[in-house]
């Protein structure tokens, strides 16, 4: 017998910016915690990874035809926002009388325009999804009355019906992603070819203020945890079930509770899972954690992102990131000295900014000596706080660049084209800087370095960004004594600073 086709469809829009995707294939966590749920109130649910799989939007229709779900569940951040709306319009050429939801970040705060503009999106589904999916599903099928829901939104009448707030769970140990639904071979961390890679949570929410950001505002400025037994039980059940053995804790603040995160980490190292964690937090924890650093290694800690985004004391006071940017270069500092791959970035291209003011930042990036730095432009989500000192200089409304690669923002003295080369100029100066020193680094962190190299030139948004830039001649005799001794694809570095590309496009205000 055939098997009955899925109930619910819960699916990643085609989008691609060249940012995440250059480094692994990162399975939706959220959309999977949402699958379980809806799983475990009885509905058949699949999983269907548009992204990951380099789908098209024809691709996509194919599979909907094929599959003819009742829902379909599209998560969607600011970014990917307009080719989620892409896929609810063909599921509902489609499949008549399919019902179409988004959730995420973006459609929780700007779900009147999406409602108002795009008839093919039926509901909302605003802040945290799991009880919230199941009632709409029982409401749905029920033809009640989805007022009774909350958390929801919807057209009603020609009016948009923003339902009542829905609190959050409180106790994250009861909820369940659904990972039997996950094709584990389609997941990869590329820096260790054959890995397989999870992402998983710890805790949700975030305290901080910070004006650019969307997750304090997703999470009301709230942070909660899942306890240390049950976050690495987890861990241990994904190593032997599916054979997870990278996993990244996808929490913005995993280490908030200094005395949980110190019981995760006597968990993990007592119990030698096998598994490479990566993960992000604050500067300050860092700093604070610095007599752990010892133990974050011998948990399986091989990568740290930590938030530097600016070297500048009074941009970081305009970020409100409540931090000192003497904090930044003492954690990164403390990270390297643990044996541990350090990642930052820097956020530049504000109204007032000068192409000095970027030089002397970039000029520090490499002071500050991170094992990777990323060089991105502010992007002003519609609904973040930064938006309203930034409104007058944004210079589109095509969200499908608010991805932090493309300049969004123009400020005052420059335009866009010469935001976007000062960007890649940062890239290109710190990475020159870095390879210069690898042979200090010891032998691991210099084969992570290679294979960085690698995934930046063949998978990353930057492999489409060089202008014909010449070897340095100090680069030129690093690789060449490299290539005598074979220790780096030297060959690619090579093509990858002679390349020749197109000239980037000029942005107008639209």
């Amino acid at each position: 017998m055939k098997p009955r086709r899925p109930q619910i469809l819960l699916v990643t829009p085609p989008y691609h910016s060249g940012v995440v995707e250059s480094a692994g294939s990162w399975l939706p966590l959220g959309l999977l915690y949402v699958g379980g749920a809806l799983k475990k109130a009885g509905y058949g649910v699949a999983l269907y990874d548009a992204m990951t799989r380099f789908h098209t939007l024809e691709q996509v229709r194919e599979t909907l035809r094929r599959e003819r779900p009742d829902a379909v569940f599209v998560s969607c951040i600011t970014a990917t926002v307009m080719d989620g709306m892409e896929v609810c319009r063909v599921a509902k050429e489609e499949i008549p009388g399919v019902l179409t939801a988004l959730g995420n970040t973006h459609p929780t705060f700007m779900y009147d325009e999406i409602l108002r503009e795009h008839p093919e999106i039926d509901v909302i589904i605003r802040g945290e999804g799991e009880v919230a999916a199941v009632e709409l599903m029982d409401a749905w099928k029920a033809d009640a009355d989805l007022k009774k829901v909350r958390g929801i939104a919807f057209r009603e009448g020609g009016q948009i019906v923003a339902t009542l707030k829905r609190g959050f769970v409180r106790d994250l140990d009861t909820l369940e992603p659904a990972w039997d639904l996950v094709p584990w071979k389609e997941y990869s961390y590329r820096v260790k070819p054959g890995s397989t890679l999870a992402i998983v949570s710890s805790s949700r929410g975030c305290k901080q203020h910070c004006s650019f950001c969307s997750q304090r505002l997703f999470w009301k400025e709230s942070w909660r945890a899942v306890s240390a037994e049950k976050f690495v039980d987890e861990l241990q059940m994904l190593k032997g079930r599916y054979g997870v053995d990278v996993a990244m804790i996808a929490d913005e603040i995993p280490t908030l509770d200094a005395t949980r995160w110190s019981r995760i980490l006597d968990l993990l190292i007592e119990r030698d899972l096998g598994v490479s964690l990566l993960l992000e937090t604050r500067v300050d924890d860092i700093v604070r954690d610095e007599p752990l650093m010892p133990r974050y290694r011998k948990a399986g800690i091989e990568h740290i992102y930590v938030g530097v985004e600016s070297v500048n004391q009074a941009t970081l006071d305009l970020y409100k990131k409540d931090a000192k940017v003497e904090q930044g270069k003492r954690a990164i500092e403390l990270i390297n000295e643990h044996s541990m791959i350090s990642e930052t970035s820097f956020v530049m291209g504000m109204p007032n900014e000068t192409k000095e003011e970027m030089a002397r930042t970039i000029e520090l990036a490499k002071f500050y000596d991170p094992d990777m730095a990323f060089f991105l432009a502010i992007t002003p989500w519609p609904y973040a706080d930064l938006y309203k000192d930034v409104k007058d200089h944004i210079a589109t409304k095509d969200y499908r660049k608010y991805n932090l690669v493309e300049p969004v923002v123009k400020p005052i003295a420059m335009t866009l084209d010469e935001v976007r080369a000062e960007l890649f100029r940062g890239f290109r100066e710190f990475y020159v800087t870095k390879m210069k020193r690898m042979f200090s680094m010891p032998a691991w962190k210099q084969e992570f370095m290679k294979s960085l190299m690698q995934l930046l030139m063949e998978h990353s948004y930057l492999k489409d960004q060089m202008t014909g830039l010449e070897l340095p001649p100090d680069m030129k005799a690093f690789v060449d004594l490299a290539e005598s001794e074979s220790r780096c694809p030297v060959q690619r570095i090579k093509k990858f600073f002679k390349r020749k590309t197109k000239p980037a496009k000029t942005e107008v205000l639209t």
